[in-house]
């Protein structure tokens, strides 16, 4: 079995894999590991130094060996660093194919939703569905424009002979306005004498009553 299958739990040939999502579970458990143990180092190597320089003049012997623990950390430091980017390349790795699974799968459905909306569809129906509701469109726009035209008052309005009646009305105004253009016509004079007085009709008929009174005062008595 190689490194990864006893890392990831993997069976043997006929095992099934782990799934992406437990792999990456796994490696995040490794990185933070990896991360304590690189604390740990950085400490150890922070001790030893402390180490050398304290037996640097009394005891040279401890101090040589402190700075050889130190060289040993810190290549383990050194290889932990490195194992972590591959690790963390990895897990990158797995979590965008995660990622273009899951977008992979969601379009499936989204593209079997669609076939089973469209399965009743007919396209020769949407077209003629289509046809129908412009020229219904249309017609509204035809019915809108014959009522909001005014009855009566239209632009084609013309009785026969109106063109002629125009005409010679025409003809007449300028026959009018160059006579009276042309002339100073004399005007005629005032009368000097009076004009007879118009005769008292309401006298005449005042005097008339009064002698119906008197005539029907002698008859009465």
């Amino acid at each position: 079995m190689s490194v990864f299958g006893k890392l990831f739990g993997g069976g043997g040939k006929g095992g099934k894999g782990p799934s992406a999502q437990e792999a990456i579970q796994k490696l995040r458990e490794t990185e933070e590991m990896l991360t304590k143990k690189q604390v740990f180092l950085e400490k150890k190597i922070d001790q030893e130094l402390i180490t050398a320089k304290k037996n640097g003049t009394k005891n040279k012997r401890a101090a040589l060996q402190a700075l050889k623990r130190k060289k040993r950390y810190e290549k383990q430091l050194t290889q932990i660093d490195g194992t972590l980017s591959t690790i963390e390349f990895q897990r990158e790795a797995l979590e965008n194919a995660n990622t273009n699974t899951e977008v992979l799968k969601n379009m499936g459905f989204a593209a079997k939703a669609m076939k089973a909306a469209h399965e009743n569809m007919d396209i020769d129906k949407v077209d003629d569905l289509m046809q129908d509701i412009t020229e219904q469109q249309e017609l509204a726009q035809e019915i809108s424009d014959a009522i909001s035209k005014p009855v009566g008052f239209g632009d084609e309005f013309d009785e026969p002979g109106c063109s002629d009646c125009l005409l010679e009305q025409e003809e007449l105004d300028k026959n009018l306005l160059e006579i009276g253009g042309t002339e100073n016509v004399p005007l005629p004079n005032v009368p000097s004498t009076s004009l007879p007085s118009r005769p008292a009709k309401k006298e005449d008929e005042d005097e008339h009553d009064m002698e119906d009174l008197q005539r029907w005062a002698m008859e009465a008595n």
